[in-house]
Parts: structure tokens; sequence; C-alpha cells
């Protein structure tokens, strides 16, 4: 019977390896997904709740850790990292598995034998776990999302992060504007805001965030408003009251 996998990990040569050791070893593991980010981790966990799921610790966007911890007990998951004493020790005194960097094939072996027991059973609870490794250091420093996967008509679109105009909230979802289109992604703009370059991307609005490059000008409503007119796009964007020092002289 096939498995359903997702593997996350934003290094170009581990996520080839792994894959690879993957249908070598787990020959009935269909990859649903491979993203680079943390991001387009959670989007594709949402799009094809896999049973399985390899994490990267630290990817741009969202961390590992932060993507385990929406997942939930919803799949049995796999940490991925490279030798990091605080976190191999969490990962050692609870259930959730996890690889060390360069994976080697018995390791994985092993990691394989234990989801295939585990398989029938509900997932392990990953919240203990990614709590004692926050709780050890620091958190990781976050890279600065430089592509984004996005929900274009019936496609998924590969969108430049410099080329956005603004981001804007939309529910559960976040909308992207560009001079040209725009699209849904589907994680919250406040989970957004972490993986964007705070210099490139201006918090606005509570709702909005604008390309620093993309501005034409600031202009005043009355004494106590203002909004932002874009170039490449006729929408007007609001600036809250605690944002206005943005535009000040």
């Amino acid at each position: 019977m096939s498995v359903t996998v997702l593997v996350a990990e934003d290094e170009p040569l581990m996520r080839e390896r792994l894959l690879g050791m993957l249908a070598t070893a787990w020959p009935e593991a269909q990859v649903v997904a491979a993203p680079e980010n943390g991001i387009d981790a959670w989007d594709a966990w949402l799009e094809h709740e896999p049973q399985v799921v390899f994490l990267d610790i630290r990817m741009p966007g969202m961390s590992g850790l932060e993507v385990a911890e929406r997942i939930g007990r919803r799949s049995h998951v796999v940490f991925v990292t490279a030798y990091d004493q605080y976190a191999v020790d969490a990962f050692d005194t609870g259930a959730v598995d996890y690889l060390l960097k360069p994976i080697q094939p018995g390791r994985l072996d092993k990691a394989l034998a234990r989801l295939r027991e585990k398989l029938d059973a509900r997932p392990d609870d990953v919240s203990e776990v990614v709590q004692q490794v926050k709780a050890a250091s620091p958190p990781p420093k976050r890279e600065k999302l430089k592509w984004l996967k996005a929900s274009v008509g019936k496609q998924i679109r590969l969108i430049d992060v410099e080329e956005v105009l603004f981001f804007q909230a939309d529910t559960k979802y976040t909308r992207v504007v560009l001079a040209d289109s725009e699209a849904l992604v589907r994680i919250p703009l406040k989970d957004l805001v972490g993986g964007l370059d705070a210099g490139l991307f201006w918090q606005i609005h509570r709702g909005t965030l604008v390309n620093v490059n993309a501005i034409r000008a600031a202009e005043r409503v009355d004494a106590e408003r203002m909004q932002v007119l874009l170039r490449g796009s006729d929408e007007v964007l609001p600036v809250s009251r605690s944002f206005t020092h943005l535009f000040r002289e």
C-alpha cells in the first residue's frame, strides 16, 4: 500500500539526496510535494494532508518547528537537522524521530522502520518536543523569502517576491498583488511577515504590507488619515494612524 509523503528541505542537493534515498529504501512512499521553504511546506500540507512529513528545521519563511506545530497530530513527522546538540537532546527524550545531516542510509532505514510500525496508529504529539527545542536554544535566524508559490486560477505560479506590489490580508488567505495580476496564498499575513525583508516591505496597516519600491506617493486624506498611491496599480491603500510616522519628513 502506498504512503503519501511530503519532503520539505531548502538545500537542493540535500533534498535530491533524501528523495533518492526514499525512492530506494521506501518504494511504497509516494512523494506528493517537495517544497523549498516553510511557507510552501505548510501550503503543500494543506493541499495533500500527507501521512508522513520530513521537515528540515531551518527553512526560509517558516521553520520546520513552526510547520510541525501547525500539523500537530495529523501526520507522522520526522525532523531533518544539521548537528545541533540542543535539538538532538530534545528529540532523544521524545517519540518524534529525527535525521542528522548528512543523512546516512542506515539511520534512514531505522527511521523508516519506526514509521512503518506507527502508520496505523495516531501520529505522535510533536508539541512537547518542539517546545523543548525552542526552550533550549534561541530560534534560528530566518532567511528571507525570495520566491513564493501562489494560486492563479488553475495554475500554481512561482512569484518573485520583489515583483509584489503589496500583500493584503484576506480572511485565512493573503492576497498577493502584482502589476499585471494577483494571486492568493493559503497563509495568514501575520505568518508571512517574518519571512519578508522588513526593509523592502513596510506594514502600513494591520492587514497590508507594501513594497517600498512600488510606492509612488503618500497623501493625506484628512488631518488623521493617509493613503498610499502605487506605481503600476490604480489601487489606493489606506495607512493606519499608527503607521503614518513612516511618511513623515
